[in-house]
């Protein structure tokens, strides 16, 4: 699960930034409230790859899905990356936890010795 989550997030941090680039060009925004608020995200999104398996590592990211998807309330375009990120973070925990569980159960038939 580690890995897929951990994927998904570093591919948020991209988005993010990149998302950034494209809110400075509202005039409404200055460059310092559009790159604070991208520098957390984007530091969240970097810490949470190694905090995932600690408790409330998951949940915090699904606090960072959301904010990605409140995020197309600046950048329209978010709205969708963020509804697409938070398939992939679900899909991540749903699969990478199926995964983990039949990892440790090919390890637990090999490491027992054979009957035979």
């Amino acid at each position: 699960m580690r890995t897929l989550c951990a994927s998904t997030l570093i591919g948020e941090f991209f988005v993010v930034g990149f998302a950034g680039l494209v809110a400075m060009k509202d005039p409404d925004l200055s460059m310092a409230t559009v790159w604070t608020v991208c520098g957390i995200a984007m530091a969240l999104s970097l810490l949470l790859c190694g905090m995932i398996t600690r408790p409330g590592g998951i949940q915090l990211g699904w606090v960072l899905q959301a904010g990605l998807i409140l995020s197309g309330f600046v950048v329209p375009t978010m709205f969708f990356l963020g509804a697409c990120f938070t398939a992939l973070w679900w899909a991540s925990i749903h699969y990478g936890g199926k995964i983990d569980e039949v990892k440790a159960r090919w390890a637990e038939q090999s490491s027992e010795p054979d009957a035979a």
